[in-house]
């Protein structure tokens, strides 16, 4: 049900009332938006609820990206009452930036205050492995776009300028790092995307002081903490990134790493969610 709105948080606001209803949870706790290759996580992290089809949900376009699902699943981890969105939007794919902060925008009206936000990332550091899980520490929003772009959120909403000074919340990181000790901490680039970058354009983020790059999750932590929620962003390396390696960037090849990360993926996801 991909459609335009003049308020974007209107249309959130409808999304999380339908979801409420499929679901049948009145509210929702956290919300977990799986990266490219991370949907066998969906059958692992909870007890299910509900299954709703993204696509029948206002606001959101059926996901066409290889590795995500079409599918919001309301599921239980211990107390704790867990939305996995299967799927996310892109700029690449022609949607605007209030489609693709869509999803966390939904799962914030519909109570979540923890926001987890993963994703498949190229990686600039030697000593990451693919298949390495890195916890965002910051990131570099060069998209060339916002959430916050347009008119002003509307008076019963946040104003526009968010402090983003801890975009990704420090606790919560702290948290990831008391299930998995070995996590390391990175700078995530988020690009457009569309296609993967050149080697001149690795030196360069690398110069910058970012660690990895990807084609998401920047727009979703701004939307997520100009709402105030908190946000943990995930990011696991499947590939090393373009000039780094001989072998040339494949999709095909990010989605087989995601997917042999996933059983530490689930533990890592499962033991931050339960001590939440």
């Amino acid at each position: 049900m991909d459609q335009p709105a003049s308020d974007p948080y209107e249309l959130a606001s409808s999304a999380a009332s339908e979801l409420a209803r499929r679901s049948g949870l009145d509210r929702h706790d956290a919300v977990v938006v799986l990266g490219s290759g991370w949907a066998a996580a969906a059958d692992e992290l909870g007890e299910l609820v509900a299954d709703t089809p993204l696509g029948d949900l206002p606001g959101f376009p059926t996901p066409t990206v290889a590795g995500h699902l079409n599918l919001a699943r309301s599921v239980t981890i211990g107390a704790v009452r867990v939305l996995v969105l299967g799927g996310r939007s892109h700029l690449y794919e022609g949607h605007p930036a209030s489609t693709v902060v869509h999803g966390v925008r939904t799962a914030i009206a519909a109570g979540c205050r923890t926001v987890v936000l993963t994703n498949a990332a190229g990686g600039f550091n030697p000593q990451w492995t693919v298949g390495q899980p890195v916890l965002i520490g910051d990131q570099l929003n060069l998209t060339g776009t916002s959430p916050m772009l347009g008119p002003p959120p509307p008076p019963h909403k946040p104003p526009r300028f968010v402090d983003l000074t801890e975009v990704y919340s420090r606790r919560l990181r702290d948290l990831a790092r008391a299930v998995d000790p070995g996590l390391p901490e990175g700078v995530y680039a988020g690009l457009v995307g569309g296609a993967y970058e050149t080697p001149a354009e690795i030196r360069m983020l690398r110069a910058m002081g970012a660690d990895m790059v990807g084609m998401s999750t920047v727009l979703e932590a701004i939307a997520a903490r100009h709402l105030g929620a908190d946000v943990l962003g995930i990011a696991l390396v499947t590939n090393p990134a373009a000039g780094l390696t001989d072998e040339p960037l494949d999709h095909t090849d990010v989605l087989n790493a995601a997917r042999e990360a996933t059983p530490r993926m689930v533990a890592l996801l499962r033991g931050v969610l339960e001590k939440l």
